[in-house]
């Protein structure tokens, strides 16, 4: 795999524990800073997909 450029959201630069993303050409990639190894590849759709299920409060506890 190629050395991805990993971002969070700025809400939680100063935290240990949040959601990382990648972006490449082809994929998008996902991890917890908690866990940096366990990675995420999802394609442009299921990146997406994903994210409008978030805004539209699809995974609201």
């Amino acid at each position: 795999m190629e050395k991805l450029a990993w971002a969070r959201p700025m809400s939680c630069a100063n935290s240990n524990n949040c959601p990382e993303v990648a972006v490449t050409g082809d994929a998008v990639y996902v991890r917890s800073s908690l866990l940096p190894d366990a990675i995420a590849e999802l394609t442009p759709d299921e990146w997406r997909d994903l994210v409008a299920a978030i805004r539209a409060g699809e995974f609201s506890i």
